[in-house]
C-alpha cells in the first residue's frame, strides 16, 4: 500500500499544546510594557544596586519645598531733615545776599573819607595809628571791575535788597509757625557743644557730641545770621534814608557809625560763607543732598526729627 504523502510545513498543534510553555513567545506589543511613570525616582535602583556590590550608601536629605528666609534688619533709613519750604528760602539767599554783598562793594568804591585820604580803602585793621591792613587794596577792585560802577551797584542793592528782606522775613516766621525754631535756636548747652565741634574741627578730639539736626556751633551760627540780616537791613536803612528814618540813625550811633556797621556785617557774611562752604565739603553728599531733597541717610539708632516734630504738637 503506497505511503500516504506527509504534508510539509511544520505539525498542528493543538489548543493544549500552544498553552504549554514549549510554544514559541509571542511578539511583545510595546503598549503593554511596564514602565515606571515620568519622574520617578532613580534612588531605590541605585540602593538596590549599591547593595548588591556591597558600596555604602549615603543617605538622602529630604529638601522641604519650601526654605524660610532670614529675617532682614535695616541698618539705614530715610530721615526728614529740611521742610521745603526752608531748602527753597535757602537757595533764594545765597545768590540774592552775594549779588547785594557785589554790589554793595561799587558802592563803597566810590567813597572817600571826609579828609579825602585813602579814597577807595576807608575802612582798616590796625591799633591806634597803626594801620595792618585797608580794605581794599588797588588790585582788588580791578578783580571785580569795580571803578566807575557806583550807578549799576546802586540799582542792583536797591533791587534785591527787597528780595533779601521778604525772603528773611518769611524765614523768620516760617520756623515760628511750623517749630523748626527748636531745631535753630541755641541752648543751655550750645556753647558747650560749639567748643566740643571746634575741637573736632581742628582734629584735637576725635569724637563729637550726639546732635539731633544742628549741633551747639550750628545753632548759634545760624542764629547769629539771621540777627546779622536783620541788623543789615536796619543799618542799610539808616544809610539809605538818614534824615527820614533820623531816630533810626541816632540810635546806630550816627551816619558815619551805621556805615562802618554795615561794613563789617557785609565782611562777616563772607566770613560766614567761607566756613560754610568749608564746613558742607567736609561733611559730604549725604548732608548736602538733604538741602536739595530734604530726605538725609541715618542709622536706624539714632533719634528721629520726625518724632521729635509730633511732640512738638
Amino acid at each position: 500500500m503506497d505511503e500516504l504523502e506527509k504534508p510539509s510545513g511544520p505539525p498542528p498543534q493543538n489548543d493544549a499544546t500552544a498553552a504549554s510553555g514549549d510554544a514559541p513567545a509571542c511578539k511583545e506589543n510595546p503598549r503593554l510594557r511596564s514602565e515606571p511613570p515620568a519622574g520617578a525616582s532613580a534612588a531605590p535602583a541605585q540602593a538596590e544596586t549599591a547593595k548588591a556590590q556591597n558600596v555604602p550608601v549615603a543617605p538622602i536629605e529630604q529638601v522641604p519645598a519650601t526654605v524660610p528666609r532670614k529675617k532682614v534688619v535695616p541698618s539705614i533709613r530715610l530721615e526728614k531733615k529740611h521742610p521745603l519750604a526752608i531748602r527753597w528760602m535757602h537757595w533764594v539767599n545765597f545768590p540774592v545776599l552775594a549779588t547785594m554783598i557785589w554790589s554793595g562793594m561799587l558802592i563803597y568804591w566810590n567813597d572817600s573819607d571826609n579828609a579825602y585820604k585813602h579814597p577807595h580803602a576807608i575802612y582798616r585793621v590796625g591799633i591806634g595809628p597803626v594801620t595792618l591792613v585797608r580794605f581794599f587794596p588797588e588790585w582788588f577792585w580791578k578783580a571785580v571791575n569795580a571803578p566807575y560802577h557806583v550807578t549799576q551797584g546802586l540799582g542792583y542793592h536797591f533791587f534785591f535788597m527787597w528780595i533779601f528782606a521778604l525772603n528773611g522775613f518769611f524765614y523768620v516766621l516760617f520756623t515760628i509757625i511750623s517749630g523748626e525754631w527748636r531745631f535753630v535756636l541755641p541752648d543751655r548747652k550750645s556753647f558747650k557743644e560749639a567748643v566740643h565741634v571746634t575741637l573736632v574741627d581742628l582734629h584735637l578730639s576725635k569724637k563729637l557730641p550726639p546732635q539731633k539736626k544742628y549741633n551747639g556751633a550750628q545753632k548759634i551760627a545760624y542764629t547769629t545770621v539771621v540777627l546779622m540780616g536783620a541788623g543789615s537791613l536796619l543799618t542799610g536803612l539808616a544809610i539809605y534814608k538818614p534824615t527820614q528814618a533820623h531816630w533810626l540813625t541816632t540810635l546806630l550811633g550816627g551816619y558815619e557809625m551805621a556805615r562802618w556797621e554795615h561794613f563789617w556785617l557785609a565782611l562777616g557774611f563772607c566770613g560766614f560763607f567761607v566756613v560754610h562752604i568749608t564746613q558742607v565739603v567736609l561733611a559730604g553728599w549725604n548732608n548736602f543732598r538733604s538741602m536739595v531733597s530734604g530726605l538725609e541717610v541715618k542709622p536706624v539708632e539714632e533719634p528721629s526729627l520726625e518724632a521729635e516734630r509730633r511732640n512738638w504738637v
